[in-house]
């Protein structure tokens, strides 16, 4: 492997505490479990495909991580690692997702029809006054709407939700994951995935660009669609070994409304993102239920299934995507919110985080924030967007009340 020595079959000549890693400035779920004895235990082992405990932390070795921000520190090299090396993932991934145990059983719920309207909504018919959130009422009190029947997702305020998406990742059982595969399997993968992905028809119907065929014509018009990835530059990612052999085998699949968008090998074997403008969340959650589950099909049709247990959800690359892999997100504008001391604590009460428009580790840009759900793992896809639908109406709610120079203290949530 060319980003590390961890193959290196001569440091077994030495003790596992002359190996054990300098961990002492870490701040990572990896560093925060792993002792000395964890790794004497461990240090020999391998999955049947040869990923070793070293693969597996060498990304949080070489990223200490930033004193305010607990990155993972590991990955997984194949579906096998997270059984063989669960003595260090096991409490991981308890850490990073909130008590999830190891007898906990993961929900998949990918019914789209299951998103509701959240009763305790304004104008939503359940709380006996309109603009009243969690039971606390104002005063006058209008007479109580009927129960709305329509599903919920589809009235986010376009004049403050300016676009939303939903992603997901999926590894194809049988194959090593980016860390650890060979060239061979990830162009596999890549002629699997075009085969499969050429046999969507309908609103689905779409075209694969292959990042090393592609025309500058082709690369600046995804560049413009806010389509194209570039290698990776993390240094996350780089630790990894996620960017040998770049571009060979990688490529971006889009449907011809540019509103279905599937990425081929990066981080993971495919990632999955339904998308289009404005605050209808419902119609992207719908076309993301449909076009996940007709890609599963083509790719069981081809005899492959994706990585996926009881306890896990979907296997991805990083502990942090395992269950869902879900990113239900909208790019908001909250200028005022954003600028309230109580900001951050309404996005942890309704289990939200924030981001700049650009992603991760990006600053907002005109009060314009990407919102998004905290959690992966132990809640299901539907669970989880309920969430991003509920919390963003408050979020917009909050916004208005503080244009009218209203205080939000009384709508402030109970903790999710």
């Amino acid at each position: 492997m060319p980003f590390g020595n961890t193959h290196n079959k001569l440091k077994m000549n030495y003790s596992a505490e002359q190996e054990y890693p300098d961990l002492s400035k870490h701040n990572n779920h990896m560093a925060k479990v792993l002792t000395p004895d964890m790794y004497a235990a461990l240090r020999d082992k391998e999955t049947p495909s040869g990923f070793t405990l070293d693969d597996v932390i060498q990304t949080g070795v070489d990223n200490p991580g930033h004193p305010f921000i607990m990155t993972v520190g590991c990955v997984a090299g194949d579906e096998e690692t997270y059984e063989v090396f669960r003595d260090l993932l096991d409490p991981v991934i308890e850490d990073r997702h909130g008590g999830y145990k190891p007898s906990d059983k993961h929900k998949t719920d990918l019914n789209h029809e299951n998103l509701q309207v959240d009763p305790a909504r304004p104008g939503s018919g359940s709380d006996p006054c309109p603009v009243s959130f969690h039971n606390i009422i104002c005063s006058p009190c209008p007479p109580p709407r009927p129960l709305s029947v329509h599903q919920g997702g589809d009235d986010l305020d376009p004049n403050y939700v300016l676009s939303s998406r939903v992603r997901t990742g999926r590894s194809i059982r049988g194959f090593c994951l980016p860390p650890h595969c060979s060239r061979g399997e990830r162009r596999a993968i890549e002629d699997l995935s075009i085969q499969s992905l050429d046999s969507l028809d309908g609103d689905l119907k779409g075209k694969y660009y292959a990042l090393k065929n592609m025309t500058d014509e082709e690369q600046q018009q995804l560049i413009d669609d806010h389509f194209l990835f570039d290698k990776p530059v993390s240094p996350l990612l780089l630790a990894s070994g996620m960017a040998r052999d770049w571009p060979d085998g990688r490529g971006i699949w889009h449907n011809d409304n540019k509103t279905f968008l599937v990425w081929v090998n990066e981080e993971d074997h495919l990632r999955v993102i339904s998308m289009q403008k404005g605050g209808n969340m419902k119609e992207v959650f719908e076309r993301f239920c449909t076009g996940l589950t007709k890609i599963e099909s083509l790719f069981k049709e081809r005899g492959h299934e994706f990585m996926w247990n009881e306890h896990l959800g979907y296997v991805l690359t990083c502990p942090s995507n395992l269950g869902t892999g879900l990113r239900a997100g909208v790019h908001v504008k909250l200028p005022l919110l954003s600028k309230h001391d109580k900001f951050g604590d309404v996005l942890k009460r309704l289990r939200l985080q924030k981001r700049g428009t650009g992603g991760v580790d990006t600053a907002a840009v005109g009060g314009v924030f990407d919102i998004s759900n905290a959690d992966r793992l132990g809640f299901s896809e539907v669970e989880l967007v309920q969430m991003v639908v509920d919390g963003v109406n408050l979020l917009v709610e909050m916004e208005k009340r503080l244009e009218a120079g209203d205080a939000i203290d009384d709508i402030i949530p109970e903790q999710k």
